[in-house]
């Protein structure tokens, strides 16, 4: 990681650890689950190879790390009991995301541009949502959203945040872009209906066929997921033409369609 600055970032009092590197406009990228892998690293280098200031906030589990499945299982059960996140059905918005929304504030003053965009993978997939809160926020990528983890049609997201996000994509006319696999158990076909039902138009689901998913992902994706799940990190395929790829050149393209008008 030694490409990436290390920062750290205090938002309200509260200090985490952001990895940055690139110019532009700024994206932040959250971590799926069990951390800063990796793949979600070659993810963050293609978006600041687009022309971004790429923001990976340290959320949880160990940064740069392909965790075995015993050592993602630990990530994700300390991710669960803190007070940080609300991963079952019924705990309403990360407390999290609020620190995220700072942090994108921070990002947009120093990178300037006409806006922030943010990206969810996974355990942060509705995150990506939630950031719209912000005004500066105006490009929100909702990757596979696993939460919550009890409910296959549960939006992770309190009634009140749910009727704000509403007022502000309507006024002013965001899209929400969307990724899951056909058959991905943590993310299903109800969740997004879900998503659909919330927003309207606006939500942009796009869903690929499992055999389209990587077959060799490491160790957490192959032992605990087991399902296709991360479109465009653990589970992508870099060949060209392939319709993991082909997600990532959307994701890609609608950030430069935002940030870079």
């Amino acid at each position: 990681m030694t490409d990436f600055a290390c920062r750290r970032v205090e938002v309200d009092g509260a200090v985490k650890t952001v990895r940055v590197a690139g110019s532009g406009p700024a994206v932040i990228l959250m971590p799926e689950m069990p951390g800063i892998s990796p793949d979600v690293l070659r993810l963050a280098r293609w978006i600041q190879a687009a022309g971004f200031t790429v923001h990976v906030p340290s959320l949880f589990g160990t940064d740069g790390a392909y965790p075995t499945a015993e050592e993602g299982q630990k990530v994700i059960r300390r991710a669960c009991v803190s007070a940080e996140f609300r991963a079952f059905a019924g705990g309403g918005t990360s407390p999290v995301t609020a620190w995220l929304r700072g942090l994108a504030r921070k990002a947009h003053a120093e990178c300037g541009g006409p806006g922030v965009g943010a990206i969810g993978l996974c355990f942060t997939g509705n995150f990506a949502l939630t950031m719209a809160l912000e005004p500066a926020v105006i490009a929100p990528v909702v990757n596979h959203p696993s939460l919550p983890l009890d409910d296959p049609a549960g939006l992770e997201i309190s009634d009140e945040d749910a009727q704000a996000l509403q007022e502000r994509i309507a006024r002013d006319g965001l899209s929400v872009l969307a990724y899951r696999f056909e058959g991905d158990r943590w993310c299903t076909r109800q969740r997004f209906d879900a998503y659909r039902a919330l927003l309207g138009d606006a939500f942009d689901a796009r869903v690929l066929p499992d055999s389209a998913a990587n077959t060799d992902p490491p160790p957490f994706f192959r032992e605990v997921v087991r399902t296709p799940h991360s479109v465009v990190t653990a589970h992508l395929v870099d060949q060209d033409g392939h319709p993991t790829l082909e997600a990532r050149d959307q994701i890609l393209a609608f950030l430069r369609e935002r940030l870079h008008p």
